[in-house]
């Protein structure tokens, strides 16, 4: 059985997210979809997964809501459902900057094509990862400079370091597009001038181009943890290791749960935890015995 995940997020203004959330939560439960939906008074973003047909049903049904019609989705196949279970919830941000941004003020877009085709050309342009750091480790476009941030909000600490390149040409990217889309807003309103942001994010762009610009794995939150490009190559390390490694794992150490890199024979050896401490603790996931 095939299924499909796909991710989607729109900025607009919503006085009652509590609406939309009842509609997603019945709209996904009908249509047999598990995923994440975030909510919030500046919009929604979300993923789902299930059978493609199950799927295809939820984009249909969404095309026909007055404020939705328009959403675009970033689609991958996949062997199973990606997540576990299902969670719609309000948020006060959608994707937590913690500061105010006019999402008027976004940058403009650039396609896959017209992005594969600058880096063809060794344009002369500064790629920018706005992820978090683990995930920027293990797959980035060639050449890409990272923020080194553990998570969004501290994007405005860390492009104070970066005030030498306010008037360079820098084309922002992340997984699906909606962090590089608000990292651009508040970007453009601390004094950067020519900006760009990728159209679907990474996903679209390897769903393009496989293993062409974007070297490694993709992150992604959902339970696959790291999702395939096309590439081959191996930037990320086994914490256990160091063997050149591409894969995450969650510690199965209940009072760690620490997300680290690590290869195949190092996750049977260790059962899936980050150090012989954790492997000898108390308190472990039910199936800490199983290598999959």
């Amino acid at each position: 059985m095939e299924y499909k995940t796909i991710t989607f997020y729109k900025f607009f203004l919503q006085e009652s997210p509590e609406e939309m959330q009842v509609l997603f939560r019945d709209l996904c439960k009908e249509c047999g979809l598990k995923g994440r939906i975030l909510l919030g008074k500046e919009g929604i973003n979300g993923g789902v997964s299930g059978e493609l047909n199950n799927v295809e049903e939820f984009k249909m049904k969404l095309s026909k809501h007055p404020v939705l019609s328009d959403l675009n989705f970033r689609e991958q196949l996949t062997n199973e459902n990606s997540y576990l279970k299902l969670v719609v919830r309000v948020r006060d941000e959608v994707v937590v900057l913690g500061k105010p941004v006019d999402m008027n003020n976004k940058a403009e877009y650039v396609s896959p094509e017209e992005l594969k085709e600058w880096l063809d050309n060794n344009e002369e342009v500064i790629i920018l990862d706005t992820r978090n750091d683990y995930e920027y480790s293990i797959g980035r476009f060639k050449g890409a400079k990272g923020l080194l941030i553990d998570n969004f909000k501290e994007l405005p600490e860390a492009l104070e370091k970066l005030n030498d390149l306010k008037n360079k040409k820098i084309v922002t990217y992340c997984t699906g597009g909606i962090r590089c889309e608000k990292a651009t807003a508040y970007m453009k309103a601390q004094g950067f001038s020519n900006l760009f942001q990728l159209k679907g994010g990474i996903i679209d762009f390897v769903n393009k181009f496989p293993g062409q610009g974007f070297e490694g794995g993709l992150f992604v939150f959902d339970k696959r943890l790291v999702a395939d490009t096309g590439s081959n190559q191996k930037l990320g390390k086994c914490k256990i290791c160091e063997t050149p490694c591409n894969d995450y794992t969650d510690c199965y150490n209940l009072d760690c749960d620490n997300l680290f890199v690590c290869c195949p024979d190092c996750r049977i050896k260790m059962n899936n935890h980050c150090s012989e401490k954790c492997k000898n603790a108390e308190r472990h996931r039910d199936f800490m015995k199983t290598a999959n």
